[in-house]
């Protein structure tokens, strides 16, 4: 049995770390380097960075960020935003980046997914999902939630993971920002259909709702960002809540 990993998100625009609801309503959380560095300290099991505006605003990933966070921790990183080519890829690698996280790009071109896993491997191939409810389903969203493509979520899952995605980033964002809890439905049925890990993410409120996200929503890792970044827990106390309710957990 794997440990589940517990792993705060830095949601970047302009350099620094930004928390909304549902995608909107961005405000201030801090430094990326400062948070990256307190997360790693804490006992973060990785880290996320994400570039939220790369690809709506058609720009790169800002590498002196990444280069900065990636100093400050000794910890998994995944960078992701704006990689739309395996040579992007090899740049955030190269900065600092243990993985890539793509989304806008692959659902563009899905032989991204299986051009980058030959070139770096699986392992360091992460498809992030914007997932966002559609009657009885969930659309595939791009460009920072903005662009509904259509696409069915778990279909798109399922492909990728055949592509060579090494594991998914699920974000719901009906869910985001909220604290009102994981998108358990969504979650479940991600995590049931594919092999991969699954990082559950968006709407985490409280150590009970982390809980039924690997519980009920069978998420292999879960993505943490408000309650983290303006000091309403630490992981430490997360870590000692899911370990008391039986959760495998590293220390």
């Amino acid at each position: 049995m794997s440990a589940i990993r517990v792993i705060p998100c830095l949601d970047v625009d302009q350099g620094r770390v930004v928390k909304g609801i549902k995608f909107k309503e961005l405000r201030d959380a801090g430094d990326p380097a400062e948070l990256a560095k307190a997360y790693n300290d804490q006992g973060a099991d990785e880290l996320s960075f994400l570039d939220i505006t790369a690809s709506h605003e058609s720009r790169d990933v800002m590498l002196n960020v990444v280069q900065q966070v990636s100093g400050q921790v000794f910890i998994p990183l995944t960078v992701g935003g704006g990689l739309r080519t395996v040579e992007d890829i090899r740049k955030v690698l190269n900065a600092g980046a243990d993985k890539a996280a793509i989304c806008t790009a692959a659902l563009k071109n899905p032989n991204l997914l299986y051009e980058s896993s030959r070139a770096f491997g699986s392992q360091c191939i992460v498809l992030s999902i914007d997932a966002k409810r559609a009657g009885d389903s969930y659309h595939c969203f791009t460009h920072g939630g903005r662009v509904d493509t259509g696409i069915d979520a778990l279909e798109w899952a399922k492909k990728a993971e055949q592509l060579g995605a090494g594991e998914i980033l699920l974000n719901s964002i009906d869910a985001d920002g909220t604290k009102s809890g994981y998108e358990l439905n969504l979650t479940r049925m991600i995590s049931e259909a594919v092999s991969i890990p699954v990082i559950a993410s968006g709407g985490a409120g409280n150590p009970q709702q982390i809980l039924e996200g690997i519980t009920r929503g069978k998420a292999d890792a879960v993505l943490l960002a408000s309650i983290l970044h303006y000091g309403e827990i630490t992981i430490k106390e997360i870590k000692q809540y899911l370990q008391k309710n039986g959760v495998f957990i590293r220390w």
